[in-house]
């Protein structure tokens, strides 16, 4: 399995790990947007965009082997932070649906545009499966 890493008196971060360490089979997951598996968006809402986002990376990791529970690192882009602030209990929902109560290392970063038009997020990650 995976270590969370997380330096002495450091406070507790919330909904991400500070670094996790793990050893075995790596996954890289392309960034994932949030349309469906025939690349259609069915919703331009950010949140229900981060949930099919979220269940597009579970599915990628699932085809190497991987659950939510070896997913390691995440890099979120996002068109618009204020958004993404204002919607975090919504955002919390869809999240702990698709990936349960894990929480990798994560890194978010707000992007002036995304390659798709309809994309309002893209999401890379990173899954280890134990030797």
């Amino acid at each position: 399995m995976s270590e969370i890493l997380q330096p002495d008196g450091w406070a507790k971060p919330i909904g991400y790990a500070n670094g996790v360490a793990a050893r075995g089979k790596q996954i890289f997951i392309a960034g994932q947007i949030g349309w469906n598996g025939q690349c259609q968006f069915e919703s331009d809402d950010l949140v229900a965009q981060i949930g099919q986002t979220l269940r597009n990376i579970v599915a990628v990791a699932a085809a190497g082997g991987a659950g939510p529970e070896h997913i390691v690192s995440m890099t979120w882009f996002l068109l618009d932070r204020k958004e993404y602030s204002a919607r975090l209990k919504e955002i919390g929902v869809v999240y702990r649906d698709a990936m349960g109560r894990r929480f990798p290392a994560m890194t978010a970063i707000q992007v002036a545009g995304l390659i798709e038009d309809r994309a309002k997020v893209e999401i890379q990650a990173i899954a280890v499966v134990p030797d």
